[in-house]
């Protein structure tokens, strides 16, 4: 296996290829767009989304206990994502979008499309990725994988022995997930790709972090090209958990002083997501960004409204406009990443 520093060039490579001068005049438009936006408070916004994260199912063969899929608790309908589903927003779209996510909720590989779907964005030139269990990566869906022309995978993996594995990823298996990368990697090296990059990533708990330096030894073991150390997001956070970690380095959250947790976040009434970047359930419905879980920020869907319809209609500049008066006021926003001190 190549080294991290030459794969993770390779990769730069193979995403700067998918740039075109119409999507860096849509980003330039994007940013200027986002500029003017945080100095008027209009939410007027011209451009066209760069990324976009496109939910291929919200099936899930774990139950980890801080993910609406591993919980079974929806409220909104589950399903798999149809090809015309995918066709519609891509087709609309491909020019201007530059970084495709083939995830949101559930397990990707569990929809039977998912490299159909994966082939498609890639004729368009899109840099695909996805973040899977891989629990499904078998030798022969490893080799699909590579042939589907994927460019990136985050496989998760939380700990170094079955016992502190399972403490999160419920009802997984540590070594099948071990013999999906050791699949990936193989299927990689033996057709000579240069993708998918490969990323192992550990989420932190407050029953893993010791683990750090076996992990990172295990990482150039199975001979990933990176391993991401990701502080972990927690719902009920307020009155403390037992998954978060002690250390306020490796946590989103911090104590107040009286005895509660508050995210380490300031909230500034501004989020470059609500200008780049955007997400679609399987079913079609477009929220603003991946911390809607529940779909209960729909801004319209693709089977009844063009996208264009939808990023420029009244919902969106309506909430934009929230973002950029009362972040704090949005639900959703008061457990983000966005502006995030670690």
């Amino acid at each position: 296996m190549m080294s991290g520093m030459k794969a993770t060039l390779i990769d730069a490579m193979n995403f700067t290829s998918t740039v075109s001068a119409r999507r860096i005049a849509n980003g330039w438009v994007n940013y200027q767009s986002f500029k003017k936006a945080l100095r008027s408070k209009s939410p007027v916004h011209p451009g066209f989304p760069v990324s976009i994260s496109i939910e291929p199912t919200t099936s899930c063969n774990l139950r980890c206990p801080e993910c609406p899929s591993g919980l079974r608790s929806f409220s909104r309908p589950t399903g798999m994502m149809r090809h015309e589903t995918f066709h519609k927003i891509i087709d609309e779209l491909h020019e201007y979008l530059t970084y495709l996510i083939l995830y949101f909720q559930g397990e990707p590989y569990l929809n039977p499309g998912f490299l159909d779907a994966v082939k498609y964005a890639n004729c368009k030139k899109i840099y695909t990725a996805t973040s899977t269990n891989a629990h499904y990566l078998t030798i022969d869906n490893a080799i699909a994988t590579v042939e589907s022309g994927l460019n990136r995978v985050i496989i998760s993996l939380d700990g170094i022995d079955q016992e502190s594995y399972e403490k999160y990823r419920v009802g997984g298996n540590l070594q099948k997930v071990i013999s999906s990368i050791e699949n990936i990697v193989e299927a990689k090296k033996k057709r000579k790709n240069t993708s998918p990059y490969i990323i192992l990533q550990f989420l932190l708990f407050k029953h893993n972090i010791l683990q750090i330096p076996e992990i990172k030894e295990l990482a150039k073991k199975l001979g990933v090209d990176k391993l991401e150390l990701k502080t972990a997001q927690v719902y009920d956070y307020e009155n403390g958990s037992d998954l978060i970690p002690q250390e306020d380095k490796f946590s989103r959250y911090r104590h107040n002083g009286n005895s509660q947790y508050i995210i380490k976040n300031d909230h500034f009434n501004k989020c470059w997501k609500m200008w780049h970047s955007c997400v679609m359930t399987w079913d079609g419905n477009i929220v603003p960004c991946c911390f809607d879980k529940d779909a209960r920020y729909t801004m319209g869907n693709i089977h009844e409204q063009s996208f264009t319809e939808i990023w420029n209609g009244e919902k969106y500049q309506d909430f934009r406009f929230r973002l950029l008066t009362n972040r704090k006021g949005i639900d959703i926003c008061r457990n983000c990443t966005e502006g995030l001190k670690i």
